[in-house]
């Protein structure tokens, strides 16, 4: 783990240079800045242009790998000929659409219904279905961390699901992958084989992504301030990163 103040990564061009290099982008955080609550998020103008744009300089190689399902993901940026990766890497897809591995298991009923008795109350945590997975939110009130994370625990033991961790937030999955999965099941993929790969994140959950570019002699750009973390680089904020890739700042 790198502990120390992270230097900003050399230019995109540079590390081009020294042969063909793959793009993986984390979204909330990274892409967008984060928001109060997970729909009222801004996407920059002609993003997706942008996206669409810069996967064709990097002939294909670049996928988005959210947590946030395809679906919801589709609905702030629109269907994208790009590779995607959603529910931290448990729905992966390929540019033209088809899937990668297994499809994603679902999130059984009895689990999202003790959830939302999580979340009962006007000034309590907020919940998110999700199409493979739910999500209980605290941005709001961060002081009852302890209390959401104890009891979202307890229900992803008593049904066997995978617990994820990030900002104010906590998921539960029925499926076990993560981005770092993902980033696997890509690059045994055209165009990614052969490739460097570089993933930029901001989370906790994007310390898996860090992780699976190293196996690839690739590197992992953190997004944010600085932290304890597997990347080797790090950038300030979103705007930063829209910098660094040479998308357009609207």
């Amino acid at each position: 783990m790198q502990q120390y103040p992270l230097a900003p990564p050399p230019s995109l061009d540079e590390i081009r240079s020294d042969g063909a290099a793959a793009l993986f982008l984390d979204f909330d955080g990274t892409l967008v800045d984060i928001a109060p609550t997970h729909n009222a998020i801004e996407v920059p103008a002609d993003l997706s242009r942008d996206l669409e744009y810069l996967s064709s300089r990097l002939e294909g190689r670049l996928a988005l790998v959210s947590g946030r399902s395809l679906e919801d993901l589709a609905s702030h940026i629109g269907e994208l000929a790009i590779a995607q990766a959603g529910s931290h890497g448990a729905d992966s897809r390929l540019a033209d659409g088809s899937r990668i591995g297994a499809e994603p298991r679902t999130m059984p009923l009895e689990a999202v219904e003790q959830l939302k008795a999580l979340v009962e109350g006007d000034d309590g945590p907020s919940l998110e279905i999700k199409t493979h997975g739910a999500a209980v939110h605290y941005r709001a009130r961060p002081e009852i961390e302890d209390e959401v994370i104890a009891a979202a625990s307890e229900i992803a033991a008593r049904h066997g699901l995978a617990v994820k961790r990030g900002k104010c937030v906590i998921e539960l999955l029925a499926d076990t992958r993560n981005k770092g999965n993902a980033v696997h099941s890509l690059m045994a993929e055209a165009p990614f084989v052969g490739s460097r790969p570089i993933f930029i994140g901001d989370d906790f959950t994007d310390e898996d992504g860090f992780a699976a570019v190293k196996d690839f002699g690739g590197l992992g750009i953190l997004v944010g301030g600085s932290r304890e973390t597997l990347a080797c680089y790090r950038l300030e904020s979103p705007h930063e990163v829209h910098r660094w890739l040479g998308l357009e700042i609207e």
